[in-house]
């Protein structure tokens, strides 16, 4: 059940320290519902958000409005401090959050995030109109086509062809090329899950290795035979490590 509070629409469960989840460009809340029915059961509150990709004025369709937009939320819930965990765009504006309001962070989660390698999230968008096209952008982005199902391929076929949200989701792409962490990785001393998709075609593994390599307080999980979305693919291996990286780390 989805709450409406002031400007925010958002999903909320269980009692704790909270994990904000955050969705990416093509991702809707339900992507995370191995999260959701998990976490409120070992003493976490999960919170999924919805983010604001395709309301705000152009000019704030960005990674940095974004991180303000979550910022803004955590503070109107009065929450203390944070868990943040993204997938794709979502990882990457936990990682800008977490930059510029460290404070409010006790830890971070990213998978198949973005941020430090774009491929083509903007240059294979414009065929508009090709369903078979997109039926097989949606299977990519998982190790196991089927994943896709009919009712995820007509939801990115609506978005593409959606003249303003095609305009915004390139305004995205590039904004998250632009936003590259490279430099900023090194000073995050945030404690930091990594678990990324072995088969990951959208950010290879190569990326994972390098947040590893950048951030100086991670750890990096793998799940086999998986893709971009690791806690859609297989939930109930991304819940045990994610949980057993937050006992470990008392977090």
């Amino acid at each position: 059940m989805l709450k409406k509070d002031k400007k925010y629409t958002y999903f909320e469960a269980g009692e704790g320290t909270p994990i904000i989840v955050l969705h990416g460009l093509m991702g809707g809340l339900s992507n995370f519902d191995g999260v959701a029915n998990f976490f409120p059961k070992h003493g976490y509150k999960v919170v999924i958000p919805e983010l604001p990709l395709y309301t705000q004025n152009i000019l704030k369709t960005n990674v940095k409005a974004f991180s303000k937009f979550v910022k803004d939320f955590i503070v109107y819930k009065g929450f203390e401090k944070v868990i943040l965990l993204g997938n794709s765009l979502g990882g990457h504006i936990a990682l800008y959050h977490t930059k510029m309001y460290p404070g409010l962070m006790k830890g971070l989660v990213i998978t198949g995030s973005s941020g430090l390698y774009e491929s083509g999230m903007g240059e294979s968008y414009p065929k508009r109109g090709d369903y078979e096209y997109i039926k097989k952008k949606s299977e990519d982005v998982f190790y196991d086509p089927k994943v896709a199902t009919k009712e995820i391929v007509d939801e990115v076929f609506a978005t593409v062809n959606d003249r303003v949200k095609l305009l915004k989701t390139l305004t995205i792409a590039k904004s998250a090329i632009r936003h590259n962490m490279a430099k900023d990785l090194p000073k995050m001393t945030t404690p930091t899950c990594i678990i990324w998709g072995k088969n990951d075609k959208v950010t290879p593994p190569e990326v994972a290795e390098e947040f590893n390599k950048l951030l100086p307080n991670s750890e990096l999980f793998w799940i086999n035979e998986c893709g971009h979305a690791a806690m859609m693919e297989h939930p109930d291996e991304f819940n045990t490590l994610l949980l057993s990286w937050l006992e470990k780390n008392n977090i």
